[in-house]
C-alpha cells in the first residue's frame, strides 16, 4: 500500500503518519484478492473557526483496481478523525464484497426508462447575472462496465450520479439515484 498523507492548516508528524498508516493498512485485507490496492491518500485539515466543535476532518481516498472508495469525517481530535474514517472506508469495503457476491449469483438488468422527461429550457443569462465558476476538476479512467457496475460505484462513492462507458455499446452513460430511491440510466440516442 502506498499512502500519501497531506496537510490544509496542520502539520503532518510522524506520530500522526504512523497512526494514519496503521489505522488505513487494515483496509487491505478487507478488500477482495482481485481488487490489490494502489493507492491511498489522507488529506488532514483543520478548521480554524472556533465556533466549530469537531473542527479537525480527515478524507481518505483509496484507489484499488476496481472502485475509487472514499471517506471524509471530523471529530474534536485529529486521531478520532482518522479512526473514525478509516471505520467508515471499512464499512463501505464490506459492502462492496457483499455487493460483488450478489452479483455472481444474479444478472439483473437495470431498468431503462422508454423515454425519459424532457427538462425546461433554462432562461437566458443577462448581464447582470453571476458569473459561473468552476472550483473543483476531475479527471479518471473510464473503463468499460454494466449499468449495475456503475450504480455499485456511485453507491460506494456516496454520490448521486456516475458518468460510465457501458460495455455492451460503448457509448457514455449515466446512472443516477431518483428521489423515489430507485435508479435511472441516461444513455445517448443511437
Amino acid at each position: 500500500m502506498q499512502l500519501q498523507v497531506k496537510g490544509k492548516n496542520v502539520a503532518v508528524t510522524d506520530a500522526l503518519f504512523s497512526h494514519a498508516e496503521r489505522k488505513l493498512g487494515k483496509i487491505a485485507r478487507y478488500l477482495p484478492p482481485w481488487d490489490e490496492l494502489t493507492q491511498v491518500e489522507l488529506e488532514l485539515s483543520v478548521e480554524r473557526n472556533r465556533s466549530i466543535d469537531r473542527s479537525q476532518t480527515a478524507e481518505v481516498t483509496v484507489w484499488t483496481k476496481g472502485p475509487i472508495l472514499r471517506a471524509r469525517e471530523s471529530a474534536p481530535d485529529m486521531y478520532a478523525a482518522i479512526d473514525l474514517a478509516a471505520h467508515k472506508l471499512e464499512r463501505q469495503v464490506g459492502r462492496y464484497r457483499k455487493r460483488q457476491r450478489n452479483h455472481r449469483h444474479r444478472h439483473e438488468a437495470l431498468f431503462v426508462p422508454e423515454e425519459l422527461p424532457v427538462l425546461p429550457e433554462e432562461p437566458e443569462e443577462t448581464e447582470d447575472s453571476s458569473v459561473i465558476r468552476i472550483v473543483k476538476s476531475k479527471s479518471f479512467e473510464m473503463k468499460p462496465m454494466t449499468a449495475e457496475d456503475a450504480v455499485m460505484r456511485m453507491d460506494l462513492l456516496h454520490h448521486d450520479f456516475y458518468v460510465f462507458r457501458n460495455a455492451e455499446s460503448g457509448a457514455l452513460n449515466v446512472v443516477y439515484r431518483r428521489r423515489d430511491g430507485d435508479y435511472g440510466l441516461i444513455a445517448p440516442d443511437g
